[in-house]
């Protein structure tokens, strides 16, 4: 898929470090990153794209136990539990008809499976994080102290724009190691008859999410994505949030010594928040369906304290 493209080199992408970094843009203690561009007319614009009333989630069902460690305990009647005699309410005893279930979970959301939110901190070059801090602020007992995922407490709601490019390549998929070029993006948005602003959230369909329904999740390393070129496009017109419906980065990358230009440029020097692993099939059916190319898109992270991410259901709202 490159044959007659200009591809940029190696030297090119490593630029985009110095090229495309906010780094002091938004000051010097800035956390949020790109999401500055989420400004309140963009969210009340965001709004204004709920035309129908119609949600559909963009996430997978994380699947126990494969990718979730799960203890879950019943008791019928709270009363008979263990303990339940120091309770020291007298209504705990007397009220003998309730019982509940909980569960403790555990989970490690990053890689190729779960949906989630990368935050800034998630990935450091030469030991650096956006805006310029140490990788040591993160803490192996505490977690990071710079950029985590409580940066976005208050959620993250904006205009979604679908960019369908397996439907513009006419393809079911895009096998695994082909990438998404700036041209691709464009012409989905011709196409589709919709234009990527500043502050909203894109959403790449490569299709890989059919070829997962289908076939169910593939193993190793190569898959569909982003190619590094996108990188200059997305900073142009002033994106807030990228996703995908793989872990982002074409796989193999296509530059020796650079494993994930799109991780590493977009998190470490553009402070590029990243959801990953979406599941875009509802939302394209339902675009297509509507002929709704853009939505109002709400993630809301768990406010973790210190971590580079949280598991998240991003809900498209048309």
């Amino acid at each position: 898929m490159t044959a007659g493209r200009s591809m940029p080199t190696k030297d090119d992408v490593l630029g985009y470090f110095d090229a495309l970094s906010n780094w002091g843009r938004w000051g010097d203690d800035d956390e949020l990153g790109t999401l500055n561009h989420i400004t309140d007319d963009v969210r009340l614009a965001a709004a204004r794209a709920v035309r129908h009333g119609r949600s559909v989630s963009c996430a997978w069902e994380v699947a126990v136990p494969e990718e979730m460690e799960r203890s879950t305990t019943t008791c019928p009647c709270a009363a008979d539990m263990p303990g339940a005699e120091d309770m020291p309410a007298p209504e705990f005893h007397e009220d003998r008809r309730w019982g509940f279930s909980s569960e403790r979970l555990g989970i490690a959301f990053h890689g190729n499976t779960v949906t989630h939110v990368d935050s800034p901190c998630h990935l450091f070059w030469d030991g650096r994080m956006y805006n310029g801090r140490s990788h040591s602020l993160v803490d192996a007992a505490t977690g990071s102290a710079w950029a985590a995922v409580t940066a976005a407490a208050n959620g993250i709601v904006t205009r979604g724009v679908l960019l369908d490019v397996a439907r513009v390549r006419d393809v079911p998929w895009l096998e695994p190691g082909r990438g998404a070029f700036p041209e691709d993006l464009e012409e989905a948005e011709r196409r589709q008859g919709v234009r990527v602003r500043p502050g909203d959230a894109v959403l790449l369909r490569t299709g890989y999410g059919r070829a997962r329904h289908e076939a169910g999740a593939a193993g190793g390393f190569t898959q569909a994505g982003w190619h590094a070129s996108c990188l200059p496009w997305l900073h142009e017109r002033g994106v807030a949030l990228i996703g995908a419906d793989t872990p982002q980065d074409v796989q193999p990358s296509g530059y020796e010594g650079v494993l994930m230009p799109v991780h590493a440029v977009g998190l470490v020097a553009m402070g590029l928040w990243l959801l990953d692993n979406c599941d875009l099939e509802a939302c394209a059916a339902t675009a297509a369906e509507l002929d709704q190319w853009d939505f109002q898109l709400a993630v809301a992270p768990v406010r973790f304290a210190g971590t580079s991410g949280s598991p998240v259901n991003p809900i498209a709202t048309f």
